[in-house]
């Protein structure tokens, strides 16, 4: 995951490493505001997403009211935060974490075309990866350090199962 935050453009290495660190989805990566990050408690509250319609993006609920949570971040996550905020956020508390190059929403194509992500992963020995398989990186990294069936589910933001 390190290797492919550093093989795209600076302004997407911290949505890569968060992806992967957090476990979010890509709605609710391109959703988080300034206001949703909490460098000293190294966290990120998820309350939104942002869904791509036919013919346009809005912004709504997340998934589930599972999804509405407060993911920890390790350290690393947060150093690559903290420089992501001071050079590519602006400083509103509403203002996106994560927008294109031009400031404007963050659309997966538009991510996909500006990284190169086909050519990017290939070129790591990565073809077929997807940018949602970061989302299970992350919850690979927190079973191995540990963490219970419970806590692996709440940090994804899903219910748990109902017993047969």
């Amino acid at each position: 995951m390190y290797a492919l935050a550093a093989a795209v453009p600076a302004r997407y290495s911290a949505l890569i490493l968060l992806a992967a660190f957090s476990g979010l989805r890509w709605g609710e990566l391109a959703a988080l505001r300034r206001q949703d990050i909490d460098l000293d408690a190294a966290t990120v509250r998820v309350a939104r997403k942002l869904a791509a319609l036919r013919s346009h993006l809005e912004f709504g609920p997340s998934k589930s009211a599972a999804g509405v949570r407060v993911a920890a971040l390790p350290a690393a996550a947060v150093d690559v935060l903290r420089v992501h905020l001071d050079e590519f956020t602006a400083a509103d508390a509403d203002a996106l974490v994560f927008t294109g190059d031009k400031g404007a929403l963050l659309r997966s194509g538009n991510f996909g075309r500006a990284v190169k992500w086909t050519q990017t992963v290939a070129a790591l020995g990565l073809s077929g990866f997807h940018f949602h398989d970061l989302r299970h990186t992350g919850n690979t990294l927190a079973a191995a350090s540990g963490a219970s069936t419970r806590e692996l589910m709440h940090r994804m933001g899903t219910r748990a199962c109902a017993p047969h």
